[in-house]
């Protein structure tokens, strides 16, 4: 599986900084997040950011690595 050079940009950012807010990421990243979550590699679920919180928001974490998910 061949990542683009957005995409493992995208997918480095996410490893380094773990569990992240779509909102935090940077904008020209959020377009390759999709295309990441297609490839399987990421993993997008909603969660409270407070325990008091009555909104949930989304949050990107990786799910595997793309040197040993080849095809």
């Amino acid at each position: 599986m061949k990542l683009t050079k957005l995409e493992m940009e995208t997918y480095e950012f996410i490893r380094r900084h773990g569990d992240v807010m779509t909102v935090n990421i940077p904008p020209r990243m959020r377009g390759a997040v999709p295309s990441l979550k297609n490839k399987g590699l990421v993993e997008v679920y909603k969660d409270y950011t407070t325990p008091w919180s009555t909104k949930k928001m989304k949050f990107v974490r990786v799910k595997g690595d793309p040197d040993t998910q080849q095809q």
